[in-house]
């Protein structure tokens, strides 16, 4: 069957843009479940081993007077143990329920026309240092961008007429993130077609872990089950995870990321990060869902939970009602449970409830019941079966990964391997491979195989970006000095430097009050962001005072360094004296906007109308890379002194 060759006759179409995507991917719920109303017997490739139809089902036997599943109670009382990282971390390995994270704007000039799936752009060969290689610096049109509540297959169904332009033979139009065929028409569209298919429904599966016939991405469900049997092999061979596909759902189950790489699970509204209490409260529903009647009041479910909840640790554990309601509303996002009106918001006992057990039984990822203890399962959970495995899993799901974060089989093998691992993941995802001195990121051009976003819209992802960016020109190292994968970040520079960035920037671009009022609330969660996408990272334990360290990724976000500048000019010093006669900027070195060299400082809103920032003015410096110049930050007062380049 043509799903179950892979790589023969396709036509690499990266971040998820493909001449395909009007297969299927763009169809509504309806006709989802219509394609997949049959049920196949136990034991057939893509089925539940055990289940039911889910027409008709038959309430479990056992019910709620039963047992409770004794893992899911062992994961309970993990978690009513845990600290708030260590319940992150937990949650990560056991249920494996989180998306990848990748960086969406590529480095260097923007040429337009197809890019090859291998960058040749400098450094490509890995020659290169991120401190000093290209930059995807924003300028000021790309630090507002449209909003897009449902990445992936909602854009897919936007863009399904650019898909068919770019099927066109070649001389016609091509697509925007189109690449080149290899030849004149290799392949025929059928080909071109499965192909194109089969990437949507692996980035949808990478994006979204649980896809429900009826749920918000239920339109690319019907592809998931054409391609079933190839998307099982390849993520099987590849990254080591299992697939599942019945008649109403999709489940891939993630390994974990190991400690301090946890995905958390957010409340969809808030964004509120769950607490230990409730992801108890979470492992305790699950276990007595699991032989529920596929009916019941709300009621006979609460006090189900609450007799089997683990008893509090040290005064800790499951015990607010809050806790239990934040559970059952991730549940009924899941699908898992369903109610009528509001009665799981109110805890209603008369609501009555839906239960889907099959759901139920699919959620947990992790082995519960083999693990000693709650370390021992975050261990388990991240192992994998070779190198080559591992490194493929972290290319898969964070941003970047550095050579120092690998051990030495992985370090090697990445080394020797990472041409033929920049090919297939261009083939299976549609992810191109940028490689520098200090390790490998894979980056998604289409912007959307990713939870977090950067650059993006909001008070925090500006804050954060202009922060990264500030921190980068303090401590980047200068040209001819040994370069490292990370150094330390001064408690004394961030404070000062997102102080800065707040007084500049927040009153005239309408930055929410409340982070403006509350600078550390503001620092907190602006460090937060930048070390989810890797660009920053905390110092190791035991160092004194604890601290952060800036990775070399971060100067991707920052204008490009002056590899060869004549001393005096660069962008790092400064003029001895207040000789400023001939400077272009009328502001002066010691005011807003102001600067005293030749780089060209600008006023300090350099952000367009469209983020609520002015106009920018700049002190007019020749652009020598082909892109919009870059924004360079104001100057900082007198913390800054004088450094000379070498010539």
């Amino acid at each position: 069957m043509d799903q179950q060759e892979h790589g023969a006759g396709t036509v690499r179409v990266p971040g998820g843009t493909s001449d395909g995507r009007t297969g299927g991917a763009g169809r509504g719920a309806t006709d989802a479940c219509v394609a997949v109303r049959d049920s196949r017997p136990d034991g057939e490739p893509g089925g539940l081993p055990g289940r039911r139809p889910a027409a008709g089902r038959l309430p479990g036997p056992a019910g709620l007077d039963g047992t409770p599943d004794p893992g899911l109670l062992r994961l309970a009382g993990w978690f009513a143990e845990a600290s708030e990282e260590s319940a992150h971390d937990l949650f990560t390995a056991a249920f494996g329920l989180y998306g990848a994270r990748h960086f969406g704007a590529r480095s260097g000039p923007q040429a337009p026309g197809p890019r090859p799936p291998v960058p040749d752009a400098p450094g490509a060969d890995g020659t290169v240092s991120w401190w000093h290689g290209p930059s995807a610096h924003a300028p000021a049109a790309r630090l507002v961008r449209e909003a897009r509540p449902l990445p992936g297959l909602r854009r897919a169904r936007r863009t399904a007429g650019v898909a068919v332009e770019a099927a066109a033979p070649a001389g016609g139009r091509r697509g925007k993130h189109r690449k080149p065929e290899p030849a004149p028409a290799p392949a025929g569209p059928q080909e071109r077609s499965a192909a194109a298919e089969r990437r949507i429904a692996a980035r949808l599966l990478l994006a979204h872990p649980l896809i429900t016939a009826a749920g918000p991405h239920g339109e690319g469900f019907p592809l998931i089950r054409r391609h079933r049997d190839w998307l099982t092999e390849r993520f099987d061979t590849l990254l080591g995870y299992r697939l599942v596909v019945g008649p109403w759902h999709a489940r891939l189950g993630k390994a974990g990321l190991g400690p301090g790489g946890a995905r958390r699970l957010e409340h969809p509204g808030s964004g509120t990060p769950f607490t230990p209490g409730e992801y108890a409260q979470l492992a305790v529903a699950l276990s007595v869902l699991v032989d529920a009647p596929e009916r019941l009041p709300l009621g006979r479910l609460v006090a189900a939970v609450r007799a089997a909840s683990p008893l509090p640790a040290a005064g800790r554990g499951p015990g607010p009602e809050a806790d239990l309601a934040g559970a059952l509303r991730v549940l009924t996002d899941w699908q898992v449970l369903s109610a009528t009106g509001s009665g799981l918001d109110t805890l209603d006992p008369t609501a009555e409830l839906t239960v889907d057990q099959e759901l139920a039984r699919a959620l947990p990822a992790g082995p519960p019941a083999l693990a000693a203890d709650a370390e021992d399962l975050v261990r388990r959970a991240a192992e994998a079966a070779d190198p080559g495995t591992a490194v493929r899993r972290r290319l898969a799901e964070t941003p970047v990964v550095l050579h120092d974060d690998l051990p030495g089989a992985e370090r090697a093998w990445l080394a020797e391997q990472w041409h033929t691992v920049a090919g297939t993941f261009a083939d299976f995802l549609g992810l191109e491979a940028e490689l520098r001195t200090e390790g490998v990121a894979l980056l998604d051009p289409a912007d959307e195989l990713t939870d977090l976003a950067l650059p993006g819209t909001g008070t925090l992802a500006r804050a954060a970006l202009l922060l990264v960016e500030r921190l980068v020109e303090e401590l980047r190292p200068l040209p001819g000095e040994p370069t490292a994968p990370a150094v330390p970040i001064p408690d004394a520079l961030i404070d000062g430097a997102l102080g800065d960035i707040a007084d500049e920037y927040g009153l005239r671009a309408g930055w929410r009050r409340d982070y403006l009022a509350d600078r550390t609330a503001l620092r907190r969660d602006a460090l937060d962001l930048l070390a989810r996408m890797g660009l920053i990272a905390p110092t190791p334990r035991g160092t004194y005072p604890p601290g952060w360290l800036l990775r070399a990724p971060a100067a991707r976000y920052a204008p490009e360094a002056e590899l060869l500048p004549a001393p005096g000019t660069g962008r790092h010093s400064r003029r001895d004296g207040e000789d400023c006669a001939d400077d272009e900027d009328p502001a002066g070195p010691g005011e807003r906007g102001g600067y005293d060299g030749t780089g060209g400082y600008e006023d300090p809103a350099p952000y367009g109308d469209a983020a609520g920032f002015a106009a920018p003015v700049r002190a007019g410096r020749p652009d020598r890379t082909g892109q919009a110049e870059a924004v360079v930050p104001p100057a900082r007062g007198p913390s800054e002194r004088p450094q000379q380049l070498p010539a």
